[in-house]
């Protein structure tokens, strides 16, 4: 090994010193920075902890201050807000607080509120919403998930509308289940207003007549 050899070896290993010891003080000052946060939440938590326990009182007014916070917080993108039911999620026809319900049009909920009860009350079947309002967005992705399924926009289209078609998306169409709820809406559903749009779809119903009138023959498809 030469001199020169020598000397960038040197400068290597100093150099590789020199980057050990700025990481591992990178790494204590971020092990700093966590304590002195966690420090502070918990201070924070005891703060509120111990003016509760010195004003009862006063404890009402802290959770409706946090109930209210957390109220205010915007929705977030997607899910619920999009007309989207999660799933293994329930809804009557009286789950306004949910937008694929509260934002139906108001003389289709009322119609279909009015034929829960009664198919409640006559056959102690309790109808829910399996689909109702939809934003344009929500629309658009079950076209292409129907796409997807069918393999061509002409099939797809049998099933699902565009969002510039669809009754869904102006609120004005709801899908209804269980099964037995289906039926009897087609059977009951007229008394409403309420009626069987597509023949390939037995869920899904809106106002076709006067309460009362006829039900006009279902159409084919949402295509036809």
């Amino acid at each position: 090994m030469d001199a020169t050899e020598t000397t960038e070896t040197a400068g290597t290993a100093g150099s590789t010193d020199q980057a050990a010891r700025a990481g591992t003080a990178e790494t204590a000052a971020r092990g700093k920075r966590r304590r002195l946060a966690a420090g502070a939440s918990a201070a924070a938590v005891l703060a509120l902890v111990g003016a509760c326990a010195a004003d009862p009182p006063g404890t009402e007014a802290v959770l409706r201050t946090l109930a209210a916070t957390v109220a205010a917080q915007p929705a977030a993108a997607g899910g619920e807000a999009d007309g989207e039911i999660p799933d293994g999620v329930k809804l009557s026809p009286a789950d306004t607080h949910a937008p694929a319900v509260g934002n139906l049009d108001a003389p289709l909920r009322e119609a279909l509120q009015r034929a829960a009860d009664d198919a409640r009350t006559e056959r102690g079947i309790e109808m829910t919403v399996t689909s109702g309002w939809r934003d344009k967005a929500y629309q658009q992705r079950l076209l292409d998930r129907a796409v997807t399924k069918y393999g061509s926009v002409e099939q797809a289209r049998k099933f699902v509308n565009t969002p510039e078609k669809s009754a869904h998306v102006s609120g004005k169409a709801v899908d209804v289940g269980p099964t037995d709820a289906d039926y009897w809406l087609i059977q009951h559903g007229a008394r409403y207003g309420l009626c069987q749009v597509y023949a390939n779809e037995i869920w899904h119903f809106e106002l076709l007549t006067p309460p009362g009138g006829t039900c006009p023959a279902p159409l084919p498809d949402a295509a036809g």
